[in-house]
């Protein structure tokens, strides 16, 4: 259950919108830009992304390494978590991979906080392929520091 008073329905008064704050996060992120990510969406408490696997991605037996997966939807859990205008850091995450990923798999993950307090965020993503199969389950645990996020230098 989301507590209204803790859980900001809009962004950091830095900022003009939730995309803003979520493309200032993503500008600042090196790893997730490497990894190719596309903000589809943003909103306060959900984002989703997409992204193409790269031949440079797989492991030894040709699929997806699994921390591409993972790294996927964690980046779409903070941005999420952090779209509120609050900064906030994971504590706790889980993934579970139901179907293999290869090369040239087009991902989307869609994370959705679904409950929060003052202190604490809980997230789940889902991650599908191009054929719309499930291949990547994930839970997060956030902690809000209470600070509120600034711009960039």
């Amino acid at each position: 259950m989301t507590d209204a008073a803790s859980t900001p329905e809009t962004v950091a008064p830095s900022f003009a919108s939730t995309r803003a704050l979520v493309d200032s996060l993503l500008a600042r992120d090196a790893f997730s830009q490497w990894l190719g990510l596309e903000v589809l969406e943003a909103e306060v408490g959900r984002s989703v992304l997409r992204m193409v696997v790269r031949e440079d991605m797989v492991n030894g037996f040709g699929t997806s390494h699994g921390g591409i997966l993972f790294s996927l939807a964690d980046s779409a859990f903070a941005f999420a978590i952090n779209s509120g205008g609050v900064l906030s850091v994971a504590i706790d995450c889980t993934v579970s991979f139901p179907a293999a990923v290869r090369p040239g798999d087009v991902l989307t993950v869609t994370a959705l906080e679904d409950s929060s307090s003052n202190r604490l965020a809980f997230c789940v993503a889902t991650v599908r392929n191009q054929d719309d199969v499930i291949v990547g389950h994930f839970r997060g645990t956030g902690f809000r520091t209470q600070r509120p996020h600034l711009p960039p230098p």
